[in-house]
């Protein structure tokens, strides 16, 4: 069966959800575009890899509204989608399903779809819980998803029971687990000074949920062992990136920012360690890290006991417990064989179960479940 998708997302910017909607759009880009309601690096990436983009800028006060930000603020923004929506109805009609990336897009997609009268799937990337939303948003999440959208696919089992504990049906939810391309990861280890100490990474953008503060601590308690951190803030978590920029200072941390060369930086590393203190809805990175054979430390919450058996693919440590983190890492720093192995086991488990073939056929099985 074939139809047009239109592919909704709201950030110009590099994160998870895009890059997981890169893959999923250059897959269908022959019957397929993409509205992004900002411009940036995303949309260069897309057009490289002949994807179809349209950008809407969104306004100010729409842009604004955040996770943590108060019902009037929201409130308040509505009136400022009107004018975009009006600008994407010709679009969104020219196509057969209109599909939400992100927590804003789906707001929009739903207003375009009810125009359009065009059926509306979800990706639901986010656990939805008050550790990373206000109330009023996981209510209007819930509502959306069950009154406006056919389908709601959630990355995780963890994602998608939040969703239902918010009130939202089950019988709107597929479980599509994020796939990650393996070759990415058949590349030379970065070039990176280091003096013979076991050096571990941490991967992604500066946010005080993701934790990389936890790190910052554990080193303090695990004498030779080094860090980098890859990443940066994102979504106007510039407090928090300062404040690690501070404490990085006074530690064995290296903040290297955003680097396009970043699997090969994993690969570089003798560990990687997932440091997030609230749930983690999936835990790209830490798939990243066991295609690269590398062993990895997690923070066990959310989706992440999902993807890694504690001992066997990796290691598990409660979240937010920097000693926990720091004998995990000295563990590993001084068993070699222990690294070997749980490598190897994770690399062999993530390619079995989160590649990016299987990912892009639950996608696409969900696209023609709501076509027919």
């Amino acid at each position: 069966m074939s139809g047009k998708i239109l592919f909704v997302d709201q950030s110009g910017g590099m994160g998870g959800a895009e890059m997981g909607l890169q893959d999923i759009a250059a897959h269908f880009r022959a019957r397929c575009s993409v509205l992004l309601l900002s411009d940036g690096i995303f949309r260069e990436r897309l057009e490289a890899r002949g994807v179809s983009v349209r950008v809407l800028e969104m306004p100010a006060a729409v842009r604004g509204v955040a996770r943590e930000g108060k019902f009037s603020a929201g409130m308040s923004a509505l009136p400022g989608l009107l004018r975009p929506v009006a600008r994407g109805y010709s679009l969104a009609r020219a196509h057969d399903v209109l599909y939400a990336n992100t927590q804003k897009a789906l707001v929009v997609a739903c207003l375009l779809g009810a125009a359009a009268r065009r059926p509306v799937i979800w990706h639901l990337r986010d656990i939805l819980s008050l550790e990373h939303f206000q109330s009023w948003l996981i209510a209007l999440a819930a509502f959306l998803g069950n009154r406006a959208c056919a389908r709601v696919i959630a990355n995780s089992r963890a994602t998608a029971g939040s969703f239902v504990r918010a009130g939202g049906w089950p019988d709107r939810l597929r479980v599509v687990y994020n796939g990650i391309d393996a070759s990415e990861f058949e590349v030379a280890p970065a070039e990176i000074a280091r003096d013979g100490k076991f050096l571990v990474g941490l991967f992604g953008r500066l946010a005080p949920w993701k934790g990389q503060h936890v790190l910052l601590e554990a080193l303090a308690l695990a004498p030779d062992v080094d860090a980098i951190v890859v990443g940066d803030a994102l979504f106007g978590e510039d407090a928090y990136a300062a404040k690690i920029r501070r404490l990085a200072d006074q530690s064995r941390v290296r903040l290297l920012g955003f680097r396009p060369d970043a699997y090969a930086l994993v690969r570089a590393c003798d560990a990687i360690v997932h440091t997030s203190v609230a749930p983690e809805p999936f835990g790209r990175v830490v798939v990243e890290g066991m295609l690269a054979g590398r062993p990895v430390v997690a923070a066990a919450a959310g989706g992440v006991p999902e993807i890694v058996e504690d001992g066997v693919s990796g290691l598990l440590v409660p979240p937010g417990d920097a000693a926990a983190l720091a004998a995990a890492l000295g563990r590993l720093r001084d068993d070699p064989a222990l690294c070997k192995r749980l490598g190897e086991a994770g690399r062999r488990h993530a390619m079995a179960h989160f590649s990016l073939r299987a990912m892009l056929a639950g996608v696409e099985s969900v696209v023609e479940e709501v076509l027919r």
